[in-house]
């Protein structure tokens, strides 16, 4: 049998799931006692080598309110062609083409190994894949001349049958026209008038014309779509010659994948959307104007935006936003557009920066195959023992690393107990049109043991798995952040953390010296201290599109990119050995060490108080000092292995002790010597913060007191 984090570490790679509990309570009332829920982090596209698609469509239970696919979890009665689903237990007939099936010759979908596998759909036209490009030109014309190039570069990138249209919007809104030969034409929209659906396919001409003029229904939307919507190969697009408010969706292609690419250099200040007014002297709002009440357009472009993202979503369009401007742009408004539809959200000061530039030329990233690493039109299906109804969400764009959290609700009563060795067993559907023009379904079963809390309380807490349950946890405290005050948002995690300490811990009423946690749980307080400090939760110093990148990013990204936000890695380079990781503390800042930090956001490299003066000095540079040359070079290399990697590319910063850049690195770590404590100053044990935060001992010390008090 395979401990617990091997377990966790298989099914993760194997199915891209990781439960916050691997052994899981077989009541409500017990499961709320649990304090953490049960809960999944699942990665429905998580890139498999092994996993080659099949090429026959997926079997179905028989029954309407359960249609779960077979899997290997089924009985199945091999001698009268029978097996019985493993969630409402209805028998089924086989299917005509697995006549052959034995013990010895099973198909796929019944081995162990393909608890997750894909189908292919057989029926159906495949379909192209769109790229409507949205073209904000309210910019400097430095910057307009990088985001034609980008744009230019991505043309080059897309397969030859891909559709692309094109809409550039000022104060006007204009949707080309690219089947033109030789002229451009383009229809112009006042940018102040908030068109419907209906409106705009009128004036663009794209309503179906009546049966009685005698042509089919299917006329309108091809010629139409002809006109603007173009496969690549068919324009040489110059996007130079084209480039001349809010994005027009016309119905041409409704459930299909398509992607809305907008690029935008400025805050929305005409029509519906506007989130500032034209005025220069008018800042754009603050979090301070929002908590006193008086941000004065948020309300009404929040509530245009989310129409937006709603009918993007309902046609499964994924809109991405694309924001560089030194200032904000309004992405605390528009972040629905992304958040519902799966859609990518990127800011940066500028178009010219590499840091656009890379990270979009890395939307277009493909896979071993040549396809892109990215899925349309997308809907996950769950299906779990004991409820007769579905749950079913649509999320528009998938990629490999989109990962999902759902939570659980143990439903059994306390006093109806679940057979000795039962299994509860969950099924994730999730069917997406492939970057090929294939419609794919990805089914991943997966189930964990019951028991009763009652009798077999240690065999839950073994089974607790702290990394899953912190981000599970951290995902319900931004979800509560977005419409709650900041403080009660953190009192709301600092209760749950005392309650698990409780739970779980091992003490004496009233002595917190004799408090213990289990090694599954050690790390988890930890992780809710830097949790607190995150710019997740913490909006002083960000502004509110800040907040709401940072967010955006933490509610997709997968688990391991999700700890290294809540908690960054730290790696020491000195002339002490091989580069190695060192604790997120301010102990770790030495004079004669460097420092490369990772926050997921930015990658900085620190230099010490030693450091920095040898390198001022200019000693790398003199041959007798190779080693020191060396040992600068070694963080310089590693940073840019992940900056070449990771989407979106981090901001990369150099600094070193005492430059104004370091505050990144100082408001990071964990501040066991500050100002507060000045007798450890001047001796080799760190760099003091100047902060009254409370460090991570102090936390853990009030966190001991409150879970043993008996008052609590």
């Amino acid at each position: 049998m395979a401990t617990f984090p091997e377990y966790i570490a298989q099914n993760e790679e194997r199915d891209g799931v990781r439960f916050s509990w691997n052994v899981w309570p077989s009541s409500r009332l017990e499961a709320t006692r649990m304090v953490v829920p049960v809960a999944a982090l699942f990665t429905p596209l998580k890139e498999r080598t092994d996993l080659p698609p099949i090429q026959y469509e997926p079997v179905l239970c028989s029954r309407a309110t359960c249609r779960a696919v077979l899997n290997p979890l089924c009985q199945v009665d091999y001698r009268a062609k029978l097996w019985a689903c493993n969630f409402c237990y209805q028998r089924n007939q086989f299917p005509p083409s697995y006549a052959g099936i034995s013990e010895v010759n099973q198909p796929a979908e019944l081995l162990p190994l393909f608890s997750t596998i894909e189908y292919v759909v057989q029926r159906g036209p495949q379909m192209p894949l769109v790229f409507l490009y949205v073209v904000d030109t309210c910019m400097e014309d430095e910057d307009l001349q990088a985001l034609k190039e980008s744009l230019q570069m991505s043309l080059s990138l897309l397969p030859p049958t891909a559709l692309v249209g094109l809409i550039t919007f000022g104060r006007m809104v204009q949707v080309h026209e690219l089947g033109c030969e030789g002229i451009s034409k383009s229809y112009v929209f006042r940018g102040t008038k908030d068109l419907n659906a209906k409106q705009l396919q009128e004036m663009l001409g794209l309503t179906k014309p009546s049966a009685a003029q005698g042509r089919g229904p299917q006329a309108a939307p091809q010629q139409s779509f002809n006109r603007f919507l173009q496969p690549v190969q068919k324009i040489d697009m110059n996007l130079t010659d084209l480039l001349g408010n809010h994005c027009a969706h016309w119905c041409t292609f409704p459930n299909t994948g398509a992607r809305i690419m907008t690029f935008i250099g400025g805050p929305a200040t005409q029509g519906p959307g506007m989130v500032v007014g034209d005025e220069l002297k008018t800042p754009i709002r603050s979090w301070h104007d929002i908590e006193k009440d008086n941000a004065k357009f948020m309300k009404k472009a929040t509530k245009h935006y989310e129409s937006l993202a709603n009918r993007a979503s309902s046609n499964g369009h994924i809109i991405d936003i694309y924001a560089c401007a030194l200032d904000q742009t309004g992405l605390l408004e528009m972040k629905c557009c992304t958040n519902y539809t799966g859609g990518y959200m990127v800011m940066a000061d500028s178009f010219n920066t590499s840091l656009f530039k890379q990270t979009f030329q890395r939307v277009f990233t493909k896979d071993v195959q040549g396809s892109f690493k990215m899925a349309f039109a997308a809907t996950l299906e769950v299906k779990e023992i004991g409820t007769g109804g579905t749950c079913q969400w649509k999320v528009c764009g998938l990629d490999p690393s989109t990962t999902l959290a759902l939570y659980f609700e143990v439903v059994n009563q306390h006093n109806a107990p679940i057979p000795q060795g039962g299994r509860g067993a969950i099924q994730f559907v999730t069917q997406y049109q492939h970057s090929s023009g294939q419609r794919r379904i990805r089914v991943t079963t997966t189930a964990r043991n019951w028991a009763d809390a009652q009798t077999q309380i240690q065999s839950i807490a073994a089974s607790f798995d702290q990394e899953a349950a912190a981000i599970l946890m951290a995902r319900l405290a931004v979800y509560r952040a977005e419409t709650e005050e900041g403080p009660d948002v953190l009192r709301w995690l600092d209760r749950q953390l005392i309650r698990l300490c409780q739970k779980f811990g091992d003490y004496h009423k009233d002595d917190p010296n004799s408090f213990r946690f289990s090694e599954t749980f050690s790390l988890y307080p930890q992780f809710m201290f830097h949790l607190r400090r995150s710019p997740f939760l913490q909006v002083f110093n960000n502004s509110p599109d800040e907040s709401s990148y940072y967010r955006h990013h933490f509610n997709r990204q997968d688990l391991t990119q999700a700890l290294i936000m809540i908690q960054p890695v730290l790696y020491a380079y000195s002339f002490n050995g091989p580069p190695e990781p060192v604790l997120l503390d301010s102990s770790s800042i030495l004079p004669d060490r460097i420092l490369l930090m990772d926050t997921f956001f930015q990658i900085l490299i620190y230099h010490g108080e030693t450091v920095a003066q040898w390198r001022k000095a200019g000693y790398q540079d003199m041959p007798e000092y190779e080693n020191f040359k060396h040992l600068l070079q070694a963080p310089v290399d590693d940073a840019q292995e992940l900056l070449h990697t990771r989407f979106p590319m981090p901001r990369y910063i150099d600094t070193e002790h005492g430059g104004s850049q370091a505050r990144f690195l100082l408001s990071k770590v964990n501040p066991s010597q500050t100002h507060n404590n000045m007798y450890t100053w001047g001796q080799e044990s760190g760099a003091p913060i100047l902060t009254d935060d409370v460090s991570l001992q102090v936390f853990m010390d009030h966190l001991k007191k409150l879970a043993v008090s008996s008052a609590a």
